[in-house]
């Protein structure tokens, strides 16, 4: 429905509202399985109706739409509506028949208007920032070429992976990690456990590194600015990511690098949308974990947010066994990963391999925490074997993720479906919740004829461009939407930071 909707708003065309989207509606009853209407119509109608690709054909036999008659444009589209109203009956009872029909009506039927209006407006792009970025990093490239160069003792295309191969392990003689059926594997994985071999190997790393920052983000974005506005516009994708979050493509802004300062440092050309207003971000405070306490009613969890307490540094102390005081930076950024790690069902040597420790320290800090945290290990036993029973889990709004392999004798899909089943309730119901945020902040700002305008929604964050006559009124409505989206057994904490741009954002008194 939102193609349609942007088409009819492009001619001036205002819709009061959307009764009904086939695509969303399949998505909630099977995320998993493909939202063409034709499929749609197949699975929940046994009928069938004419598909795209019959119309204009495919590949490079296939013709541009007008180009085709009125009247077979007109019957094509009058086949595909017609199914509509049986479609509409079949899809709401089957919602109502699985309890989704409140996420339906509140979150994401209404979330399409919300991303409408963000895809139109886009975000406005500091082009000579973005070319400024690009000299340096093309400065930084052309230095780190040289020295591998240098170090290999000859020149050679680095983007060569078969002449890399040669360079490694044929006249460095650097041991062979991994094969393919061509030769010598150079992929990031085998990098990474040869950079302690040679110096050679970190600055291959770090040269990759830059020249996907440069081709994939800088010279990408450039591409995409409309130079008509100055503006990059991404579609947003609502029936794509299984957990029920959000996905960004042509241009993917979701996925704008944070590892390295030089990736940070890119969010500078993200502006606002007009000369005077403030970039405002608003970002959830570690909310995956805040839905964990209140899915497991870890009494531990819950005391330590309802107290407003540190939760990195508290798992801290809890698997070093040492006072909070005591609490090291290098401790707290252990007990993170270890809290997120539990997020996602990490294993002892997932653990070991992202904290660089031996397999029985890690399985140790695991022991540990679920010694401590025991309301948690109780929750990740009960979902597993809750899939096991059902097939299914679901979030705090109902939405289902189904799990195939959760009985599968293949140890791996097993293990897969089971790490599935700890996360999908904790991940799918923070991404519920945000999209329920975005309903009700747009809805306030248009309420009260605001020109701030919700920009980027990034997982936890949403970004704003707001006139500096609104911020104040901007900040205390979207915190009180974003913190009063549900309610849970835990606070939900938003933090607001505003500045002249995206990188240059800090918090505000």
């Amino acid at each position: 429905a939102k193609a349609a909707y942007q088409l009819l708003h492009g001619y001036q065309i205002q819709l009061a509202g959307l009764a009904f989207d086939s695509m969303i509606a399949s998505y909630l009853l099977n995320p998993a399985a493909s939202h063409s209407l034709d499929q749609i119509v197949s699975t929940y109608l046994n009928g069938s109706v004419p598909a795209w690709e019959e119309l204009v054909g495919k590949g490079r036999k296939a013709v541009k739409p007008a180009s085709l008659e009125e009247e077979k444009l007109a019957a094509f589209a009058a086949t595909r509506t017609a199914v509509l109203p049986s479609l509409q009956e079949k899809l709401t009872a089957e919602l109502e028949r699985l309890d989704l029909l409140t996420l339906y009506n509140q979150v994401e039927l209404p979330l399409i208007q919300v991303l409408a209006a963000m895809e139109e407006e886009g975000v406005a792009i500091d082009t000579e920032a973005l070319a400024e970025m690009g000299a340096e990093i093309g400065g930084k490239l052309a230095t780190i070429e040289g020295e591998i160069f240098r170090l290999a003792g000859e020149e050679f295309n680095l983007n060569s992976p078969k002449q890399l191969a040669t360079i490694l392990f044929e006249k460095l003689k650097l041991p062979v990690i991994k094969r393919t059926k061509t030769g010598y594997s150079t992929d990031a994985e085998v990098l990474e456990k040869l950079a302690d071999e040679h110096p050679i190997v970190e600055r291959i790393l770090e040269y990759r590194q830059l020249m996907k920052l440069k081709t994939t983000y800088i010279d990408g974005l450039m591409a995409q600015v409309d130079p008509a506005t100055g503006k990059v516009h991404t579609t947003f994708n609502q029936t794509v990511a299984t957990t029920g979050r959000l996905s960004s493509t042509e241009p993917n802004l979701q996925n704008i690098p944070i590892r390295l300062e030089l990736g940070r440092r890119l969010r500078k050309a993200f502006i606002p949308s007009r000369e005077g207003d403030l970039i405002l971000t608003a970002d959830y405070s570690q909310i995956e974990l805040r839905v964990l306490a209140h899915i497991s009613q870890d009494p531990y969890l819950l005391e330590s947010f309802r107290q407003g307490q540190d939760i990195h540094a508290r798992t801290a102390a809890e698997i070093f066994g040492v006072p909070l005081e005591q609490v090291t930076p290098e401790m707290r950024d252990r007990a993170k990963a270890v809290n997120f790690g539990i997020v996602y069902g990490i294993s002892d040597y997932g653990l070991s391999r992202d904290l660089g420790v031996p397999r029985r320290v890690a399985r140790e800090y695991i022991d540990n925490y679920f010694a401590r945290y025991a309301g948690v290990k109780a929750y990740i036993e009960g979902v597993v074997a809750e899939a096991r029973e059902k097939g299914y889990v679901t979030t705090l709004m109902k939405r289902r993720r189904y799990l195939p392999d959760i009985k599968s004798r293949n140890y791996t899909l097993r293990s897969f479906a089971e790490r599935t089943a700890m996360n999908t309730p904790i991940q799918g119901t923070a991404a519920d919740i945000i999209k329920k945020a975005m309903v009700d902040v747009f809805r306030q700002l248009n309420g009260r004829r605001l020109a701030t305008r919700l920009l980027l929604q990034v997982h936890d964050e949403l970004i704003f461009s707001v006139p500096r006559e609104e911020l104040a009124e901007v900040k205390e409505l979207v915190k009180e939407c974003m913190e009063g989206a549900v309610e849970l057994a835990v606070p939900l904490v938003v933090e607001l930071k505003v500045g002249k741009n995206w990188y240059e954002v800090k918090k505000d008194s």
